[in-house]
C-alpha cells in the first residue's frame, strides 16, 4: 500500500519554521506565483474572452472543464482548463475515445497551451503552481512507487520541467524521473528556466502526444505489462 507523503511534507514545513532560511524560497516561490498569475490574468483577459467564445461556439457547453486531480500531498483539488473534447458517443451510447472526441480545435488549444490558461485561477488560489510536476489523475495515485509518490512534495504546476523536457512524448518513466529530480532540486532560478523554456516550446508545440495517441496512453502502474 502506498503512503501518501503527508508527514513528509509536515516534517518538511516544521523544520522550514525552524529555520527561516528554507522557508524563505517557498514564501518567494508563493509570492511570486500570486503576483505573476494575477498580472497575466489581467494582460491576458481579452485571449481568454475570446477563446471562451470559440469555444462554447465550436464545442459547446461548458466551456471550462472541471476535474478532481492530485494536488500538493496528494489532496483532491478542482483543476480548471478550457474544454477541448466533444461528448461524441458511439451508437451504443458510450463516449467514443479521446482520439475521436479531439477536434482540430481542440487540437489547437492544447498545442497552443490556450487550454492552460483558466489554470492561473487555480495558482492564484494556492491549488497549484506556476512551475511543478503537472497534476495527473486521481486514479493513478494509489499505483505510484514510493518514489514516484514524492512528485505530490510540492504543488502540481501549470508548467513543469518533465513539460519542457518532452512534454507527452516522455515515456512515464521518464515523466516521473524528471518531476522527482525537480522536487530535489527545485529553486527560483529554476523555475525562471522553466518558464521561459515553456514558452519557447509553446511556439515550437513540440511533444504535444504521445506516438499514436491523443495526448499520452494511461498509466497503468509499474508492474510488467498483462
Amino acid at each position: 500500500m502506498l503512503r501518501l507523503p503527508n508527514r513528509v511534507i509536515a516534517e518538511g514545513w516544521e523544520t522550514c519554521f525552524q529555520n527561516p532560511s528554507l522557508l524563505a524560497p517557498r514564501l518567494v516561490k508563493r509570492a511570486f506565483d500570486i503576483c505573476a498569475a494575477t498580472l497575466l490574468l489581467i494582460g491576458l483577459f481579452p485571449i481568454l474572452c475570446v477563446t471562451a467564445v470559440a469555444v462554447r461556439m465550436k464545442l459547446g457547453s461548458p466551456v471550462i472543464f472541471r476535474q478532481q486531480r492530485p494536488g500538493l500531498a496528494a489532496r483532491p483539488f478542482e483543476m480548471l482548463k478550457f474544454r477541448t473534447m466533444t461528448e461524441a458517443r458511439g451508437p451504443d451510447g458510450r463516449l467514443l475515445s479521446d482520439e475521436e472526441r479531439l477536434p482540430g480545435f481542440g487540437r489547437f488549444l492544447r498545442s497552443s497551451s490556450l487550454d492552460e490558461l483558466p489554470g492561473l485561477l487555480n495558482v492564484v488560489k494556492g491549488d497549484m503552481s506556476l512551475v511543478g510536476p503537472r497534476p495527473l489523475l486521481m486514479q493513478y495515485v494509489p499505483l505510484y512507487s514510493a518514489q514516484q509518490a514524492r512528485r505530490h512534495e510540492v504543488r502540481p504546476g501549470i508548467t513543469g520541467w518533465a513539460q519542457v523536457n518532452g512534454r507527452n512524448a516522455l515515456s512515464w518513466d521518464e515523466k516521473f524521473a524528471l518531476d522527482v529530480w525537480y522536487v530535489d532540486n527545485r529553486s527560483f532560478r529554476l523555475d525562471l528556466k522553466i518558464l521561459w523554456m515553456t514558452i519557447r516550446k509553446v511556439f515550437r508545440r513540440e511533444g504535444i502526444s504521445a506516438a499514436g495517441e491523443a495526448t499520452m496512453p494511461a498509466f497503468r502502474g509499474n508492474g510488467p505489462p498483462p
